[in-house]
């Protein structure tokens, strides 16, 4: 036999023993689990080996099975995934988090990235920037949707997240205001939001509009942002 056949030959058994990448997709949506998986499984290399519906199973999951890489939705019931991802890596440091979200903001690519995330895609680049990312992820490297390429991890990342008191509101929130941005970033949308609490859609838009103003934000990332500083939904 040649030396080049030889060659092959050796190649060929590196690949029969490569151990696949096992991967664990946390996802509130039965329809976009399937649909990541499906994309996943396309990759010869990987295995999807569990799916979670909120953060706490994914923690329990993730500490159970140990798998390379979690794929985490930001926005889950039970557990947010900055709260999620944080247990995860003080209990299973070897599992890299990767944030899959629909969530288009440079904030909370720096709050995952200041709790020491190494992951942030957005679901709506899914086809150019998943399977890099999960590559990247294998080798322990960090990868950010190609549109926050400019964000560099913090030098100095906080290690139990950003624990800065939140600004003061001159006007109190009141119970049902609470029980809104509670679900809302959640990620329910404002008619979901309407459906759980059994009150009009114009209602949850008008809870909205007064939480912005009292909390000084002005955005719905503003919102997750202080619901999750201040654990309105940790669980």
């Amino acid at each position: 036999m040649s030396e080049a056949g030889a060659e092959r030959l050796v190649r060929a058994g590196e690949r029969q023993v490569m151990k696949k990448v096992r991967i664990l997709i946390a996802d509130d949506h039965e329809v976009l689990r399937r649909g990541l998986r499906a994309l996943l499984a396309m990759h010869e290399d990987w295995e999807v080996i569990e799916e979670a519906r909120d953060g706490r199973e994914a923690v329990e999951k993730t500490q159970s099975l140990r798998p390379d890489v979690v794929v985490l939705d930001f926005m889950m019931p039970q557990l947010n995934g900055l709260e999620a991802a944080k247990l995860i890596m003080q209990s299973t440091p070897g599992t890299e988090v990767l944030f899959f979200t629909m969530h288009n903001s440079e904030q909370l690519v720096h709050e995952a990235l200041n709790v020491g995330v190494r992951g942030y895609v957005l679901k709506s680049d899914a086809s150019t920037d998943l399977a890099a990312a999960i590559e990247a992820l294998q080798r322990h490297k960090p990868f950010v949707s190609s549109r926050f390429s400019r964000l560099e991890p913090p030098r100095n990342p906080r290690p139990n997240g950003d624990k800065r008191p939140a600004k003061p509101t001159a006007e109190p929130v009141t119970t049902r205001e609470a029980q809104v941005l509670r679900l809302l970033a959640e990620g329910k949308s404002s008619k979901e939001v309407a459906s759980v609490l059994g009150i009009a859609l114009k209602t949850v838009e008008t809870h909205r509009t007064n939480l912005m103003r009292k909390l000084d934000v002005h955005s719905l990332a503003g919102l997750v942002r202080y619901a999750i500083r201040n654990k309105l939904i940790v669980s």
